[in-house]
């Protein structure tokens, strides 16, 4: 009786020793340790603790797995990919893990990219997993930062990038300003997509708009080189000037050749794009010339464009002179 007294006496003891231990190391400073832990979904608790203690963060698993159990932790711990601090205690990463704040990544898209170029930057992305799935349509995609975690797959990707273009586009279609010269939503995208070729100044781009809807509405050819380049690079950049024997040629996307819209958006228009051509500036005018800035100038007559050509061409001529 008395050995089985004194055994109890000692199992008391170790087990107060152990609690107290675990007390006390559960907030004292651990190693420096991986900064990345990536906890799969569904990983038993005793499975966490070890891989931590593998990977440096925890120096004792079992203790961890005990704290975590003891605080009744150990059925809060969320799946993800967490940044760990160094020297992070034992109590800060079980915050973390319960928090369940995984890491967040980006991907960029960029306006005036086409949907092939924005489908290739998602493919090449290490981080996202899976297929892509087949490429959306010219214009479907809003070009924009998504944040995303670790096991997001690139077709959710891209189905956020096309939720995100009608999220941000439909209601702003439905308050539109009245007698635009549009049949259908995707023709406002698609003259979105010129203006967005056409500057990459955001506060032109109402006027842009507004000089490519007078000529629609008055049967004005468009004549927008971008639309010549994409017929014969699909987007990418031409690499030289445009020949003369290209601005006469008869094709679906030459605007210097066909009368209206070509029959597709020639890049994915941004915010600023899709916004304009719905609520153009109010302006008379018809032409604009690049005023050698990276802006342009306007004109409502033929008269005042030349004279606005010819001294983008002198300022051109300037330039030359100029250069080394």
């Amino acid at each position: 009786m008395r050995r089985f007294l004194a055994l109890l006496i000692l199992l008391a003891a170790a087990g107060l020793g152990l609690v107290l231990w675990s007390g006390y190391a559960w907030n004292q400073p651990g190693p420096e340790g991986a900064p990345v832990v990536l906890i799969a979904p569904h990983t038993p608790v005793r499975d966490i603790a070890h891989l931590l203690e593998s990977q440096g963060n925890v120096r004792h698993a079992y203790l961890f797995e005990f704290d975590l159990r003891v605080r009744g932790l150990n059925s809060r711990i969320k799946a993800g990919e967490f940044a760990l601090p160094p020297r992070a205690s034992m109590a800060e990463i079980a915050a973390i893990l319960v928090a369940g704040k995984s890491i967040q990544h980006k991907l960029t898209a960029a306006e005036g990219l086409t949907s092939q170029m924005i489908y290739k930057l998602v493919e090449a992305d290490l981080v996202l997993t899976g297929a892509a799935g087949a490429v959306p349509g010219e214009g479907a995609l809003l070009p924009e930062t998504y944040l995303f975690t670790r096991g997001t797959t690139r077709a959710e990707i891209l189905a956020r990038m096309q939720k995100a273009q009608a999220a941000f586009f439909e209601p702003r279609w439905a308050a539109r300003s009245t007698a635009l010269p549009f049949a259908s939503p995707r023709e406002a995208v698609i003259l979105a997509s010129i203006v967005e070729k056409e500057t990459a100044k955001p506060d032109e781009r109402r006027h842009i708009a507004a000089v490519f809807i007078n000529r629609l509405r008055t049967g004005m050819k468009l004549q927008s080189d971008p639309t010549i380049i994409y017929g014969i690079t699909q987007g990418y950049p031409l690499g030289r000037g445009i020949r003369e024997s290209e601005i006469q040629a008869a094709t679906p996307f030459n605007t210097y050749a066909i009368t209206g819209l070509p029959p597709a958006p020639i890049c994915d228009p941004g915010k600023d794009s899709l916004a304009a051509v719905l609520n153009p500036l109010d302006s008379a005018d018809l032409y604009f010339v690049a005023d050698g800035t990276g802006g342009h100038v306007f004109a409502a007559t033929m008269a005042a464009h030349l004279k606005n050509v010819q001294a983008w061409r002198a300022a051109e001529k300037r330039k030359a002179a100029s250069a080394p």
